[in-house]
């Protein structure tokens, strides 16, 4: 079969199942949830098998050792995943939420409800447990997905696929409500996003180039965030010990993800007593420090900052720091370098509090809390499928509520249009 003719087809079983799911409810979601994470610890020897024979051509396509380590299973990773499917099936099921009712002067009844958005393409790279992450919320918000992983990962891909299919089989589900494409060939992803008979939205997780040839690419809405350019605006009245705690935790807790902090403002008033001791700890921790002129008087030997570092997202022990001279100073910065993605604000003043959180245009806003809280477990939400910085038709973490969009109802007792 012909490669345009197998994905065609896995989409148009796809919606098939996404007609199907509709009509199941949560206990039967939930359960084969559950029969999901049995699975994968009855057959975690199995997956870290198939896991190891993705290493090799991992190290071959010069993956990073972070990266690597991100792509390795082992039992204590695999038990996560499970954990994860179990906390999915614990949550409360957003389909079928009645979000509002009326009535009209006509009589009418008139609401809205949720439903799921029907088939999701999700193409990612590494991480192999972001495909059980993202067939679980699938499935609990009534979504049938199409999952497009990297070449790193093809063999891990396709045994977890196949335990899901199973789980979906075993319980009467519809089993094409979750599938892996089982190719490397790259032509697969141009494929994928010209259905738009079939699939509904696009949603890429990886790193910036995928993202951007999906966006340009796609004939189906797309979900995406670029780059996380995250920064932090220590305020003149900031409370320097817990800015630098702060600080500190942003940066250097795990800096190869998207929510770190990239940039470090700093007002002038405090930047003399903050950043000679902020700056020690950081390099102290092996961060690399590129400043500003008036940071580098502050902070001597430390390399200059160019224009291409303040727009830069260097997932890495880098960070870019630039003394500004009040808020307005930081506001623009923000806004000329800044990726929509998660931003923070240290102070004690309550109005600068409240007007950073309302002309920050980001998806996550913070005041005296780090960056790394922009993720859906750590605000709420349970789980997330990725982070939307496009703003339609979610803004920040997608969660189960984000991956469904709402329909209207209408009751009535004979009313006709005049």
């Amino acid at each position: 079969m012909r490669l345009s003719d197998m994905i065609e087809e896995m989409a148009r079983n796809a919606r098939e199942a996404s007609r199907q799911l509709r009509k199941m409810g949560r206990d039967q979601k939930d359960n084969v949830l559950r029969l999901m994470a049995d699975k994968l610890l009855k057959h975690q020897d199995e997956i870290v098998e198939e896991n190891r024979k993705d290493l090799p051509l991992a190290r071959e396509m010069g993956l990073s050792p972070a990266m690597i380590d991100r792509l390795t299973l082992n039992p204590s990773v695999i038990a996560d995943m499970a954990g994860g499917l179990r906390e999915v099936a614990d949550l409360p099921d957003p389909v079928g939420e009645v979000t509002g009712m009326w009535k009209r002067p006509n009589g009418l009844q008139v609401g809205r409800v949720r439903i799921p958005l029907g088939v999701i393409g999700f193409i990612y790279e590494s991480r192999p447990n972001v495909t059980v992450d993202a067939a679980g919320l699938c499935l609990k918000s009534g979504n049938a997905v199409i999952l497009k992983g990297g070449s790193e990962a093809i063999q891990s891909n396709i045994i977890l696929g196949r335990l899901l299919g199973e789980a979906l089989r075993e319980t009467g589900m519809p089993e094409k409500a979750i599938q892996v494409v089982p190719t490397t060939n790259r032509e697969a992803v141009g494929i994928l996003i010209g259905l738009d008979n079939w699939i509904d939205v696009i949603i890429p997780r990886g790193g910036e180039g995928l993202i951007r040839f999906v966006a340009e690419h796609s004939r189906i809405p797309v979900l995406k965030h670029y780059k996380g350019v995250c920064h932090i605006y220590v305020d003149n009245s900031a409370p320097l010990e817990m800015a630098e705690e702060i600080c500190f935790n942003a940066k250097v807790q795990r800096p190869g993800v998207c929510n770190a902090m990239e940039t470090l403002l700093v007002h002038e008033a405090v930047a003399p007593r903050f950043l000679p001791n902020m700056a020690k700890r950081f390099q102290d921790s092996g961060v690399e420090l590129r400043g500003c002129p008036r940071t580098l008087a502050l902070v001597p030997g430390i390399r200059a900052a160019g224009e291409a570092d303040w727009p830069a997202e260097f997932l890495d022990l880098i960070l870019a720091v630039k003394v500004v001279s009040d808020m307005d100073e930081a506001l623009d910065h923000i806004e000329k370098y800044g990726s929509r993605h998660t931003e923070a604000i240290i102070t004690s003043d309550y109005d600068r509090s409240q007007r950073f959180l309302t002309e920050v245009d980001s998806s996550v806003v913070l005041v005296n809390a780090s960056t790394r809280f922009n993720d859906g477990n750590q605000l709420g939400l349970g789980a997330e499928i990725g982070i939307n910085t496009s703003k339609l038709h979610a803004f920040g973490p997608m969660g189960l509520e984000e991956l469904t969009t709402t329909k209207f109802i209408v009751y009535g007792q004979g009313q006709t249009r005049k």
